[in-house]
């Protein structure tokens, strides 16, 4: 099986949605990250109900994003829309 995410992988969401391709720290290129993985994570829950330890993973992901988006809400609003925009997230 081939690694879901390339080193390559992780700097084209770096360099999309953080400042540069070497931006691994920036909340909006970490939200990005975990909301790739999220999805890829989704897909093969989709195929394997009942693998729970990726359904825990899953669950982790969800709450590390959603507690890095409240941060960036509290801290910088406008750096917040843009990325929930972007991102194609609910809120």
């Amino acid at each position: 099986m081939a690694e879901y995410l390339a080193a390559e992988k992780k700097q084209e969401i770096f360099a999309k949605y953080g400042k540069s391709n070497t931006d691994t720290g920036s909340a909006e290129s970490q939200i990005a990250l975990f909301s790739y993985r999220i999805a890829h994570l989704t897909e093969h829950l989709k195929n394997n109900k009942k693998d729970f330890g990726t359904q825990r993973s899953l669950l982790r992901l969800v709450g590390k994003r959603r507690r890095l988006l409240d941060y960036l809400k509290a801290k910088d609003i406008e750096r917040y829309r843009e990325i929930v925009k972007a991102l194609n997230l609910r809120k």
